[in-house]
């Protein structure tokens, strides 16, 4: 594992328990070593191996929310002797027809999905939603997949207002046939833009990053709303307790994933039509590198496994598509992880995009030794696209 840089020192972190009810039933927990015989263990199951995650930034999880009642319009007869014409219906977004078309990855990072913190009956409904059969055969499977919903969502009163406080927000979904694992969140997060999965048995922690966009907007202290800088200044600060969050963890022999939207474009090629080169933008981008990729040595999965290939995550819908775009969203892993990431991509298309502005993207890591050597996915580094 890395070192901690000379320049910070972590202090203690805490973390608080989140089950499957709503946020607010918290309590406190110490973080513990995985169990130094399964830290390691080569995993036999089919099931589970590789372990498949999956990260989107969903932009808000309302549309893919059915209606609990049909609309009344449903039970009302037509007095009209002509038969109308059908109108073809739009498909309703269905985060479970997603989770199936992807073939049912593990866990399922989803950044900002926009639920007010005191709106317990949509944090229910994304619960049910998830698990909802989408047709027959998913019914009537025996062996369908159920997915817990991990919710953690903003608190801060100062730095996370507007639209009725339905902003930010992370909800992590894990298949319940990983078995025992933990979701916490980080005291140190407010804003609703973290949440930890420890997977004990593999001994590994899986990190949903919904990360600060760095603007010139007033930061303020959470406490008495005094601002105390910007969000670029937030932001770099959230990069230092996220990358002492990940320090920990490996200090203490646990491998690390971070998935999510870490609101970076690292390099040219992550950016088109070009990278943002202001002031703040270049000051960010080198703390970001600084602190995970030099620091921490983390590895950047997308780029390992597709070379200089370019894909983007952030899609914006304002324009028409492929005229713009940013890889913003990553997911990063321990650099112990590096001989086990079997795949990683973006499925950057116009319909993965679906109502969100982002698209989204996994990784595979297989627990199991008759697999490719590290040298063999250096050679896939060679494999790419043009330069930018």
């Amino acid at each position: 594992m890395s070192s901690p840089s000379p320049t910070i020192s972590p202090p203690p972190l805490k973390r608080h328990r989140i089950s499957s009810s709503p946020p607010r039933q918290l309590s406190s927990i110490t973080l513990q070593p995985p169990p130094p015989a399964l830290a390691h263990k080569s995993l036999s199951s089919a099931i589970l191996n590789p372990l498949r995650i999956y990260s989107w930034n969903i932009n808000g999880i309302t549309p893919f929310l059915h209606p609990s009642t049909p609309k009344i319009t449903k039970y009302l007869t037509s007095t009209s002797t002509s038969k109308p014409r059908p109108r073809p219906q739009p498909t309703q977004p269905s985060l479970r027809a997603n989770i199936r078309r992807w073939k049912w990855p593990h866990i399922l990072a989803l950044q900002e999905v926009k639920i007010a913190p005191i709106d317990n009956k949509t944090q229910a409904t994304v619960r049910r939603a998830v698990n909802a059969p989408l047709d027959s055969e998913d019914e009537d499977d025996e062996n369908r997949v159920i997915y817990d919903a991990h919710i953690c969502l903003p608190k801060d009163k100062h730095n996370a207002t507007g639209f009725g406080g339905k902003v930010y927000g992370v909800c992590t979904l894990t298949r319940r046939d990983l078995g025992d694992l933990r979701t916490l969140s980080a005291e140190w997060d407010l804003e609703g833009r973290v949440l930890l999965t420890e997977i004990p048995e593999r001994g590994l922690v899986v990190i949903n990053v919904y990360a600060v966009n760095g603007t010139t907007y007033d930061n303020r202290d959470p406490s008495t709303g005094k601002v105390v800088g910007t969000r670029h200044d937030r932001k770099r600060r959230f990069h230092s307790l996220l990358r002492n969050e990940v320090d920990q963890y490996e200090n203490q022999g646990w491998n690390v994933v971070l998935a999510g939207d870490m609101n970076i474009s690292r390099t040219k090629i992550d950016s088109f039509p070009q990278l943002r080169m202001g002031e703040e933008h270049v000051r960010n981008r080198a703390d970001f590198e600084g602190k995970f990729i030099t620091d921490l040595e983390m590895i950047d999965t997308f780029r390992v496994m597709r070379g200089e290939e370019r894909k983007f995550t952030y899609r914006p819908t304002g324009k028409p598509w492929g005229t713009g775009g940013d890889r913003v969203d990553m997911i990063l892993v321990s650099k112990g992880l590096k001989d086990y990431v079997e795949d990683a991509d973006i499925l950057d298309s116009e319909e993965e995009r679906g109502p969100s502005d982002h698209v989204p993207l996994f990784v595979e890591v297989a627990f199991c030794k008759d697999r490719e050597t590290s040298d063999s996915i250096d050679k896939k580094q060679a494999i790419g696209g043009e330069k930018g």
